[in-house]
């Protein structure tokens, strides 16, 4: 299990709620990142790595990475 940071961003892309997670691999962090937050815009990071935002141009399927 690998930890993850999931934020929340609001209007303006600042970060508006923070929450830790943990999975298995990184498909699943953002599976369980999408299933926490809808609708809302978020960014998934693994330490400095950041893992997944979804609609980030040139992200494919979310994943940033």
């Amino acid at each position: 299990m690998a930890d993850y940071r999931l934020y929340g961003l609001d209007g303006v892309d600042k970060v508006a709620s923070a929450v830790w997670i943990e999975a298995a691999d990184d498909d699943s962090a953002i599976a369980i990142a999408a299933e926490l937050m809808g609708e809302r815009k978020w960014e998934l990071w693994a330490g400095r790595r950041l893992v997944g935002r979804p609609g980030r141009a040139g992200a494919a399927g979310g994943n940033a990475g």
